[in-house]
């Protein structure tokens, strides 16, 4: 297995993006009929308009069962997509799959199952950055801050952004987001 090369590169937001996401939920979808449980959703940063992201469409399935890997694994080849471990995957009982490689990836797909508790969380972040623009703005600068930093640490890279993702998810939570509230 071939190990990223691509270097964390933040860029304008991409009205491309929904496009080239609904053309790969499409085929996935199709591919993973009978196993999925809801849509394939749009998640990650380049689902929210007008937030800079990494150029790599981030993508959620949720499937029935983790224990399917091996027919999940086949019907994702079958379309061009490559099985792409991340640490914790199995821990997680989750799968990563992405497309065109590992080394220079387009689209990077989460598949979980439907009853794991992470996925929601993800869902959440989404739908509040979509509908917080001032957060959105925040969270795009901080990534590009940290791209420019060491645009080759993912570890770091992630790890640097999850007291801002804590953060939004905890004013969620308490059901007191505001959108015009000044935010790191």
């Amino acid at each position: 297995m071939s190990e990223r090369r691509d270097p964390i590169t933040i860029v304008a937001y991409d009205a491309a993006w929904p496009v080239s996401f609904q053309a790969q939920r499409t085929r996935i979808e199709s591919a993973l009929a009978g196993l999925l449980v809801g849509p394939v959703e749009h998640i990650g940063s380049t689902s929210v308009p007008g937030l800079a992201a990494k150029p790599i469409i981030d993508m959620l399935a949720r499937v029935d069962a983790y224990d399917r890997a091996a027919a999940i694994e086949a019907a994702m080849a079958g379309i061009g997509w490559v099985h792409a471990p991340e640490p914790g995957d199995e821990a997680d009982r989750k799968l990563s799959f992405c497309l065109p490689d590992v080394a220079h990836r387009t689209h990077h797909l989460h598949v979980v199952e439907a009853a794991s508790t992470g996925w929601p969380t993800w869902l959440a972040f989404r739908d509040h950055l979509r509908a917080h623009p001032a957060d959105a703005a925040a969270y795009g600068e901080l990534k590009a801050r940290l791209a420019a930093a060491d645009d080759r640490d993912r570890p770091r890279y992630r790890a640097a952004k999850a007291p801002f993702i804590a953060d939004v998810l905890h004013r969620i939570t308490i059901g007191g987001s505001q959108a015009d509230e000044d935010r790191p």
